[in-house]
């Protein structure tokens, strides 16, 4: 027993030692595992590791050559690292993003950092958010509740279901994404299907209710004469400020369906920009209203669907209420005034100009230099306000209101023009930057302002003259301008000529100095007519010597 006993345990020894044996060498078989683990890069791919001493010192010329099928420019792509793939993928969003040329679209628009530093408060609404740029903000959704009272109205007047808007407005999803800066990217599709047609609907609501005074609301459209919000009361201009932003616009598309809906003809186009020019009116910078025969074409075009051309600003397809209002502010066709032909030849280098530098946007002189140069200033009866004209040393400017809102409405203009590019290089892209351009130049003190006061042609509200001053001087910080495209341009020549003319700064000197006031007149005759008499005196006494009497 003892024999076998140790007989079986050595043969259990001999396998331990072959199994032992074996496992040594599969472990000898397979590499030794990393001792320092490499540095991830920033996107999450691990890098090379380092070179060894030897390769370190191993100069080019010795290594062996490189096949072109090795280059790392010509390594086939399943042996790209996870960081090359990661930038592949970026090129190829940037090639699709490329080729789908989505700035074509855009007209609603995020304002730049440049512009809106220190003037944020212009661009950001204040009372309520139209559109999805803003829609959802913390501070305004106190407004959602009456927005809901407006869409219910509109289903209980029309007898519609909600689906009928719905349905319509996401049939035009990837349109409607496509004319926003940053395309709605955060918003789903319901989402933004119910943010379209419950801002749209109360904008309509405001445009339809405010015809006749405000009356539409209750007469029309059944609100309470009472209301907080469709009743015309204090609300409604922090309401009219907001809805003029350039970052609180829904296409006019949208809103053209939404109307035709409730019309009962979906195709109609053309009504809500001729309403959005009527309800836009009390923010016009002049104090002359619309006209009457303008106001009724107005007020009857919502009952027909053939109201589209009010008049011919209105004609051309348009953008948003923002577009819409700033064309009716530049009605009746204007056009840039041709350059001299001593400034033709600056045309080609205007691209070299196109800079933010108060120094090169400089059109005329102030106020006060150019009184000093026999320049007067008069105002122009005509309710244009851009309409400035220039004969026989008088620079004849028409009447333009400051209010409270002016600035707002001012630099949302100006922030659109300079994103719109594609409406800045066709003529008449830059006239509200131009003429703010202007009078920023015309203006550089309170003094200037009440000169301009006293001659009828500003008209303000605010606190004083400085105040206005100072909103001039700061409506075109940072905005980029060419001056030889501005429909100015041949005015400001003009004017500059005459100023240079020394003939017209003496005469301007004369009068200042002598003939200020009817002291300093009689001051002068008298002293010209003393001139006179001494004159004759010295004619004749020398007369007398020369050929005394006989």
């Amino acid at each position: 027993m003892v024999a076998v006993f140790n007989k079986d345990v050595l043969s259990w020894y001999l396998i331990t030692i072959k199994l032992r044996e074996a496992v040594d060498a599969n472990l000898q078989k397979s590499p030794p595992p990393p001792q320092d683990l490499p540095l991830p890069l920033t996107n999450g791919a691990a890098s090379p590791p380092p070179p060894t001493p030897l390769q370190r010192r191993q100069p080019e010329q010795d290594r062996p050559p490189r096949s072109r099928a090795q280059s790392p420019a010509h390594s086939p792509k399943p042996q790209d690292s996870e960081w090359v793939i990661a930038i592949r993928g970026k090129l190829a969003q940037a090639r699709a993003e490329e080729a789908a040329c989505p700035w074509a679209r855009l007209s609603v628009y995020r304002v730049p950092k440049c512009l809106r530093d220190g003037e944020e408060r212009a661009y950001t609404p204040q009372a309520v958010s139209i559109g999805p740029l803003h829609h959802g903000r913390r501070r305004l959704r106190e407004m959602d509740r009456h927005k809901w009272r407006a869409l219910h109205h509109v289903l209980k007047r029309t007898g519609h279901d909600v689906t009928a808007y719905l349905g319509a407005v996401r049939a035009l999803e990837d349109r409607v994404r496509a004319c926003y800066e940053g395309r709605a990217a955060g918003m789903g599709s319901n989402e933004l299907a119910e943010c379209l047609v419950l801002d749209g609907t109360f904008v309509l609501e405001l445009f339809r209710g405010a015809l006749d005074g405000g009356k539409g609301f209750v007469d029309d459209l059944g609100y309470s004469r009472h209301d907080p919000i469709f009743a015309m009361r204090g609300a409604m201009h922090a309401v009219r400020n907001d809805m003029i932003l350039l970052e609180n616009q829904i296409p006019l598309f949208v809103l053209d369906l939404l109307l035709g809906i409730q019309l009962g003809n979906p195709e109609q186009n053309g009504a809500v920009a001729s309403l959005a020019v009527r309800f836009f009116d009390p923010l016009m910078p002049t104090d002359a209203p619309l006209l009457r025969k303008d106001r009724s074409k107005l007020e009857s075009s919502v009952g027909a669907a053939a109201a589209a051309a009010a008049f011919d600003p209105l004609s051309d397809p348009m953008l948003h209420c923002l577009d819409v209002f700033r064309r009716s502010l530049l009605s009746a066709g204007l056009q840039p005034m041709p350059p001299p032909p001593a400034r033709l030849w600056l045309k080609k280098w205007s691209g070299l100009r196109r800079v933010a530098d108060k120094r090169r946007q400089q059109f005329v002189h102030c106020v006060s230099e150019l009184r000093e140069a026999g320049i007067r200033c008069r105002r122009r009866n005509t309710d244009r306000f851009w309409d400035i004209k220039f004969e026989n040393g008088e620079l004849q400017i028409p009447r333009i209101l400051i209010h409270d809102g002016t600035k707002s409405l001012f630099l949302n203009l100006i922030a659109f023009e300079q994103c719109h590019i594609t409406d800045i290089d066709a003529p008449g892209g830059n006239n509200i930057t131009s003429y703010a351009i202007f009078m920023d130049n015309l203006i550089n003190s309170a003094e200037d302002v009440k000169y301009l006061h006293d001659r009828g042609i500003i008209e303000h509200w605010l606190g004083s003259d400085a105040e206005v001053a100072d909103l001039f001087n700061r409506l075109c910080d940072e905005v980029v301008f060419d001056i030889n495209d501005s429909y100015l341009s041949g005015l400001s020549d003009q004017v500059n000529r005459y100023y240079d003319y020394k003939w017209s700064t003496w005469v301007a000197s004369l009068q200042h100095n002598y003939f200020s006031n009817p002291w300093a007149i009689v001051s002068v005759v008298a002293a010209v007519f003393l001139l006179l008499l001494t004159t004759m005196q010295t004619f004749y006494s020398a007369y007398s010597y020369y050929r005394p009497p006989h």
